[in-house]
């Protein structure tokens, strides 16, 4: 059993070295290339995406003007569509940048942020996943509450209890859920928790980096779901491989800046900090990825 046990543990290790690897060539070319993200986000999260973009080498647009898209959107890189803080005036936006994306060939990531909360909102998220999102990025229950949706063909029966944007469920019990979407979708889907999970529908990928104390803190949410759509920007192709490295590589910022940190506010500011100051031997010696599947 021991000598199991070893080689398991060396097999472990090796795949997270990989993964570290992986996630830091993608934030080398995310700091080399800056691509221009646009962000039609909410009213709360502006502020903390685009500076979480600024300090990780990209540049935010925080563009959500109907009459702009045509001329902005086809000069970004990818577009992060955050329903936060949602109206009817700002859907069209929202739909129509999405569609663009898609037409053009360009990534984008959906953060389908209280999706149980109404039935307007599960409809919109419903809608613009019709787009074809590359990514779609939400709490356990925000992912299970859309899967059901999805599975369904129905907004009106997938209405369950909800706690606001909080989650009721821990990211483990989504991942079944989680499955069926990315396999219905074709998106890569994401499920924040203590243990985010990535799938495209068969292979699971597990992101342990983080601290607890970032939950305290308004739209770190929304703002590694901006970082997703940086990283995809870079590369595309590997888009589970991407939103695996953001999701590390955000959480690995955290556990830096709690070093330092008295609370959430000062976590914050600290979690900044360390994401721009992020070098490869931080990385490599904190990422925690590990195969679910």
């Amino acid at each position: 059993m021991e000598p199991n046990s070893n080689n398991n543990n060396n097999t472990q290790q090796q795949v997270t070295n990989q993964w570290g690897t992986k996630a830091w060539h993608l934030l080398s070319k995310l700091r080399t290339q800056s691509p221009l993200i646009q962000c039609i986000t909410n009213f709360v999260s502006m502020d903390l995406m685009a500076n979480t973009l600024l300090s990780a080498g990209a540049s935010p647009a925080m563009l959500h003007s109907l009459q702009e898209l045509p001329d902005f959107t086809p000069h970004a890189h990818s577009l992060c569509i955050n329903i936060g803080t949602l109206t009817a005036a700002w859907l069209p936006a929202m739909k129509a940048a999405a569609e663009l994306c898609s037409r053009l060939g360009k990534p984008w990531v959906l953060d389908p942020v209280a999706v149980s909360a109404s039935g307007f909102r599960m409809k919109a998220c419903l809608e613009l996943m019709e787009l074809g999102p590359t990514v779609i990025r939400g709490n356990g229950s925000e992912i299970i509450a859309l899967s059901t949706a999805v599975a369904s063909s129905s907004s009106s029966s997938s209405a369950q209890p909800t706690k606001g944007v909080d989650s009721v469920h821990e990211s483990t019990d989504a991942v079944e859920a989680a499955k069926l979407l990315a396999q219905k979708t074709g998106s890569i889907v994401a499920v924040s928790g203590a243990t985010d999970i990535v799938t495209d529908g068969n292979q699971v990928v597990g992101a342990h980096n983080g601290v607890a104390l970032m939950q305290k803190i308004t739209a770190t949410g929304c703002s590694v779901t901006a970082l997703v759509a940086a990283f995809v920007a870079v590369d595309k192709s590997h888009a589970l491989e991407a939103t695996v490295s953001a999701l590390a590589v955000f959480g690995v910022a955290g556990e830096l800046g709690m070093k330092m940190a008295k609370g959430p506010a000062s976590l914050r500011m600290h979690l900044i900090d360390a994401l721009h100051g992020l070098d490869e031997a931080a990385l490599q010696s904190y990422v925690n990825i590990t195969s679910l599947s």
